[in-house]
């Protein structure tokens, strides 16, 4: 059974860290072309996974609208899971700076606070099916970048924000149209209830974790503001989010930068510092 600190949670963290390492060291000295296909195979397996799991347990005894919502948009995490082949192979370098920052936080946070699996037994189908998951989730983009396949630039980071307010208003988007055809429960009077929502926090803090974005988010955002509900501690769907989306995914893909390619980053960043003086020159 998986429990947080526990032989197999560690387990499972250096399994992660595996994953990295190994076909780091394998295919560091082969040519692109071949790293870009093993990378590729771990994103459609993780993508194949995906589907496979609606014939074994717990997936396989649900009715068929669960097993349908199961293999949706769901969470960040399963969006990343269907988005990440196609990201990959496109040619958007943005696009890709997304993948690597939100696959490398996601999967990282999934596998050291592993939620889903907690209490889990070892012998179960799915706790292997949920690390592999997010261990790709987390590996795949990291290697992309240690081998080489896509380059980071700490001048495309202003982007990232925004790509992450998309990907949330995607699965929110997801789920009202999940909700409208019956698929989950339907919207109640009440729709800010986060009661039967899924567990990207999109619609409101559903756990103590989630002190990490409400700590930045602003009173009035946590509070219905006009009906029959006004005045109710009930967080607005989405925005109440965004305060943190864009102080975290500003400063940890910074960081980020700085350990995966610090020398360029150093560079970069002097350039940029290089062109706002000329501005001020310039002007004076």
């Amino acid at each position: 059974m998986v429990k947080l600190f526990n032989f197999w949670y560690f387990f499972f963290v250096f399994l992660a860290a595996a994953t990295v390492i190994v076909p780091y060291v394998l295919l560091r000295n082969k040519s692109q072309k071949t790293k870009k296909i093993v990378i590729f195979i771990m994103l459609i397996l993780n993508l194949a996974l995906h589907f496979l799991k609606l014939t074994f347990p717990p997936y396989s005894t649900n009715p068929p609208e669960k097993a349908i919502s199961d293999i949706w948009f769901t969470n960040v995490c399963a969006t990343s899971v269907l988005f990440f082949p196609f990201i990959f192979i496109s040619k958007s370098d943005t696009a890709k700076d997304y993948m690597v920052y939100l696959g490398i936080i996601s999967g990282f946070l999934a596998v050291f606070y592993p939620t889903e699996a907690l209490n889990k037994s070892v012998f179960t189908l799915d706790l292997w099916r949920f690390y592999f998951c997010h261990i790709v989730i987390f590996a795949a983009p990291l290697l992309t970048v240690l081998l080489g396949v896509h380059k980071l630039d700490i001048r495309r980071i202003w982007k990232v924000p925004f790509c992450i307010m998309a990907m949330l208003l995607f699965i929110v988007c997801n789920q009202v149209l999940q909700s409208e055809l019956g698929i989950i429960d339907l919207r109640g009077e009440d729709f800010f209830n986060v009661g039967f929502h899924n567990q990207s926090l999109i619609w409101g803090p559903t756990d103590d974790v989630a002190v990490v974005f409400s700590w930045l988010t602003p009173d009035f955002m946590k509070v219905v503001p006009f009906g029959p509900y006004a005045g109710q501690e009930k967080y607005w769907p989405f925005f109440w989010m965004l305060p943190g989306v864009i102080v975290y995914f500003l400063l940890i893909p910074v960081i980020l930068c700085f350990i995966l390619d610090f020398k360029n980053t150093v560079n970069s960043f002097k350039d940029i510092f290089s062109k706002i003086k000329s501005i001020f020159v310039k002007a004076k």
